[in-house]
């Protein structure tokens, strides 16, 4: 993945998550569970694509 790739998915992933927050309206907690797990995503997301974490799908749990 180049890094131009990687800027834009970061871009578009943000603006949509803003989009969310500001024009969809929700409870607050539910806006702040909502950030949270984008926002875990996206850190795995990032350490898979720089290679710091393995497949995601050759995890078990349990």
């Amino acid at each position: 993945m180049t890094l131009i790739s990687l800027v834009v998915t970061l871009v578009v992933v943000g603006v949509i998550l803003w989009l969310i927050n500001n024009y969809i309206p929700m409870d607050g907690n539910i806006k702040k569970i909502l950030n949270v797990v984008v926002i875990l995503f996206v850190i795995l997301w990032l350490l898979t694509a720089f290679g710091l974490l393995g497949p995601i799908s050759g995890m078990r749990i349990g």
